[in-house]
């Protein structure tokens, strides 16, 4: 397995429900994990993410209370936005904003994509896109 040159670890309040939302939900692929140390590295179409349950010794860097990730929202394109989309739908998770087509401005240029937003049940912010 080859590693992003830049890859988020995230702390979690609880792993094994982290792990399910991921995996279950998202259909992120499990790489490996450390069960010992509440550990997992996931990813999905080119994106890797690592995650932590919260401990004392960890890297925190204030009090982690929820949501998690204020101010933070994480892009991912995907292939097929609409499956990933009817799969999360259809498994009743909450959508933080539904389906949409924005327009962005890019060096004179307009980018046009679908996206919506999902927050993972630590309260991360996880963008899906697709051009």
């Amino acid at each position: 397995m080859e590693f992003n040159q830049l890859i988020p670890e995230l702390t979690v309040k609880n792993i094994e429900k982290t792990k399910n939302f991921y995996l279950d939900v998202l259909k992120f692929k499990l790489e490996y994990e450390r069960r010992e140390e509440k550990f997992l590295f996931l990813s999905f179409e080119g994106t890797q993410f690592m995650f932590e349950e919260l401990h004392e010794d960890g890297w925190n860097v204030a009090e982690m209370t929820y949501p998690f990730g204020r101010g933070v929202n994480f892009s991912i394109e995907v292939d097929d936005i609409e499956k990933l989309y009817q799969h999360i739908v259809c498994s009743q998770y909450p959508l933080f904003r539904p389906m949409m087509i924005n327009k962005y401005e890019m060096n004179g240029q307009s980018l046009e994509q679908k996206e919506f937003l999902v927050q993972d049940p630590d309260g991360y912010l996880l963008r899906f896109t697709h051009e």
